[in-house]
């Protein structure tokens, strides 16, 4: 029954001149095992309806489950007997086009990842549990006429005898529009049973809300602001390009107005009557280009990322399709939605390591959404300040085309940025007298200011003063965090957390002290300087219910809000124009680590976090407290700019044959046993080794195995193996067979593996 490559589709004329007893179906299966699976077609078929991109309902083992038919053939090297059939077929056209189930074969291959999870990845949770293709709404709750009319009496009733009731009444009555269930959530736990009361009742009526965001205007607008001559001919060179491949690396210092580009080249993709995806590296970004899209384009807009409900993604997913959505923004997986009429796709801050999937199916969206630009035909735009090295080398190689805005958009200017030695200086948790006057001084100008630290909670560790003691995860090799004013521990590497110790587990001490600081203990440092004056907190504890992110923006810029603490969520993209300083807080970590990325992405970090002062016609002032004010790296950037840091850390890498002058793959394996993880990469080792010299191929550096730089998380021992090759092709020549080893070899069975191509993290 098991095929490891789909042979090539056959066209449904071909298909309707074959009887149904030499057709054999070749489908994907959301399994682990790398290959497809062959099925006979159901008896009662219509034939026209077996096209690929159709979904099956398939018997697997011993249950059933939903397939994506891949490819339809006259052959099969399974004997007949020994084949299933399909249950039921689901669709009567492809949920997945050809170019689209193209793009997933080559990131299954290219990732070496399961087919069928691949193609899972693809379809909207409700699509991969057999749900039928259809465009439903949002349900959403209100009161009725007569719910609406209740006299004082019944209320009180209700108050008396049923209070959870009553809430819900309160908050629907409270309520401008209809409510989204999500909207519920916050309010009160369980609460659908108690809704339908109300609906039987007749006080409440559930009705349905499109998922697409009406343009808040009625026709285009023609209040745009007039682009630069740097903005104008970065324009106009994309816009020549549509209808036809190409990558263009938008470089913009922060503030050049890259959203006006982006904007500008959606205006000329709908005059053609095509539909534009937005990539987005965090959903923070996406409520503020949504409204700015919706001022600028009388079209509706669709919104794909996680923190949308499965009916919310099938029915943005569905308009997509369809055509009827022309905007399309979304975070990393939103690269495979299908469109009707794709015209252009944009990703923008496109360095940030969001981008990269890390658990499960390990692709970089950003490398997808260039693959699936080259086989459909369309340009794609990477946009950022900062851009990422890979990129970098792709201009330099002639790969990509670079696109400068070298200056700031309108009247503002770029921030004064200085360093503070804080070495022997006091600190106030984490912030210096010199830091601490500036802030005073900015606010009281009437400015606002940003205070960035890149670590949540309150303190990163908790110590015993008396016998040095340090609270430790019980299932990582890491320290616990202190979280919720000195009274939680936190382990941000496997989620565990319990209370915070009273005394010291180990002399009974109570000198526990909190080490470090954390956004948290920052904002209360903060509160504490500055009494009267309001402090927004934006970090990932801050935004975790939806609409968090969104509410907490307004009050900024409102005013009401005049320091904002807060963490890399901060540094993407957002326009604050009444900052005028920006103080971060501690570098560091960043000068110094294990991961051969972690300057870049320091850099990266600064810049960007930099560039949200003065983007108005306010100076900026930056603020850097470090310990190593001297540090090389670190010279470079705030002297020369990010572009020359880039230039040299790319020398480096090609000095270091590391990426991306080379290309990686990393093979890791866990268990709870501490030794099959390394004995498992071991042996993997050695197969790799057999292959490359079957294979004549000795142009694969192995390095390892060795423990993984936090050798025990969540319970399991750890550790990793590191294919390096010069040559893209020689690389994935050994993965595939070497992987297929892998898989059915029995070591390997014993032990949790993955592979990850193109690694971001190493740890």
């Amino acid at each position: 029954m098991k095929k490891d490559t789909p042979r090539a589709w056959l066209g449904s004329g071909k298909v309707a001149r074959m009887s149904a007893a030499n057709i054999f179906l070749r489908v994907a299966i959301p399994s682990p095992l790398r290959r497809c699976f062959d099925y006979l077609p159901p008896t009662a078929c219509d034939l026209h309806t077996l096209q690929p991109g159709i979904r099956l309902r398939v018997p697997f083992g011993h249950t059933t489950v939903v397939a994506v038919l891949l490819a339809i053939s006259n052959e099969t090297d399974v004997p007949k007997s020994r084949l299933k059939r399909v249950s039921d077929v689901l669709d009567t056209t492809p949920l997945l086009s050809r170019p689209l189930l193209k793009l997933l074969m080559w990131a299954s291959s290219y990732y070496q990842h399961p087919v069928g999870e691949v193609m899972g990845n693809a379809l909207p949770a409700l699509l991969r549990q057999g749900h039928a293709s259809e465009v439903k709404g949002e349900p959403v709750w209100q009161l009725t006429a007569t719910g609406q009319a209740l006299d004082s009496s019944v209320l009180e009733q209700t108050r008396r005898r049923a209070p959870r009731q009553a809430v819900l009444l309160q908050l629907l009555s409270d309520a401008p529009d209809a409510m989204p269930a999500t909207h519920i959530d916050t309010v009160q736990d369980n609460w659908r049973p108690i809704m339908r009361k109300l609906v039987d009742k007749g006080w409440v009526a559930v009705t349905e809300r499109s998922c697409l965001l009406p343009s808040s205007v009625t026709e285009p607008t023609t209040t745009a602001p007039r682009l630069n001559v740097a903005q104008a001919d970065a324009v106009a060179v994309i816009a020549e390009g549509l209808g036809r491949f190409g990558v263009y690396l938008v470089d913009g210092v922060t503030g050049s107005g890259k959203t006006e580009v982006y904007l500008a080249l959606i205006k000329s993709v709908l005059a053609r009557d095509q539909q534009v995806l937005v990539l987005v590296p965090e959903i923070g970004l996406t409520p503020q280009l949504v409204s700015r899209f919706r001022q600028r384009f009388a079209v509706p807009v669709a919104v794909m990322h996680s923190g949308l409900s499965d009916r919310e993604r099938l029915c943005a997913w569905l308009t997509a399709r369809s055509g009827e959505a022309a905007i399309v923004i979304g975070t990393r997986s939103a690269v495979f939605t299908p469109f009707a009429r794709p015209g252009l796709m944009i990703l923008d801050e496109e360095h940030d390591a969001s981008f990269k999937q890390q658990e499960g199916f390990r692709y970089s969206a950003r490398d997808v959404a260039v693959k699936r630009a080259h086989l459909e035909g369309l340009p794609v735009v990477l946009g950022s300040a900062t851009p990422s090295l890979e990129t970098l080398h792709n201009v330099a190689q002639g790969r990509y085309s670079r696109l400068v805005l070298a200056e700031r958009a309108g009247a503002a200017r770029p921030p004064d940025i200085a360093v503070l030695d804080v070495r022997k200086q006091p600190m106030f948790d984490g912030l210096s007298t010199a830091l601490v006057n500036t802030l005073r001084h900015h606010l009281d100008k009437g400015g606002q200011v940003l205070v960035f630290l890149n670590r949540r909670g309150y303190a990163p560790a908790m110590l015993c003063h008396d016998c040095g003691w340090v609270a430790k995860c019980r299932r990582c090799d890491a320290n616990m965090t202190l979280f919720n004013g000195n009274t939680r521990l936190r382990c941000h590497h496997c989620g565990s957390e319990r209370r915070a110790d009273p005394c010291c587990p180990d002399c009974q001490s109570t000198g526990l002290r909190p080490v470090g600081t954390g956004t948290e203990r920052l904002e209360v440092a903060l509160k504490q300087q500055f009494p009267d004056t309001g402090i927004v907190r934006i970090d990932r504890d801050t935004t975790r219910r939806k609409g968090a992110m969104q509410n907490l923006l307004d009050s900024v810029h409102d005013g009401s809000k005049r320091i904002l603490v807060g963490t890399q969520m901060l540094a993407k993209g957002h326009h604050f124009p009444d900052v005028t300083l920006v103080g971060i807080v501690d570098i560091d970590q960043g000068l110094f680590s294990a991961d051969f990325r972690a300057t870049e992405r320091m850099a990266q970090l600064l810049v960007q976090v930099a560039g949200r002062a003065g983007r108005a016609e306010r100076p900026g002032q930056v603020l850097i407290q470090t310990h190593h004010p001297d540090h090389p790296l670190l010279q470079i950037l705030l002297h020369e700019g990010y572009a020359a840091f880039a230039q040299a850390a790319l020398e480096e890498r090609r000095q270091a044959q590391l990426a991306p002058h080379c290309h990686m793959a990393l093979l890791r394996a866990e268990a709870v046993d501490g030794q099959l993880p390394l004995q498992f990469l071991e042996h993997a080792r050695q197969l790799a080794e057999q292959f490359g010299a079957s294979f004549g191929e000795n142009s694969v550096q192995l390095l390892g195995p060795v423990p993984a730089p936090m050798e025990r998380r969540a319970g399991r021992i750890r550790a990793q193996l590191l294919l390096q090759a010069t040559g893209r092709a020689a690389l994935h020549h050994l993965l595939e067979p070497w992987l297929q080893q892998l898989e059915s070899d029995k070591l390997g069975r014993k032990v949790r593996w993955s592979i990850d191509v193109d690694p971001q993290e190493m740890f």
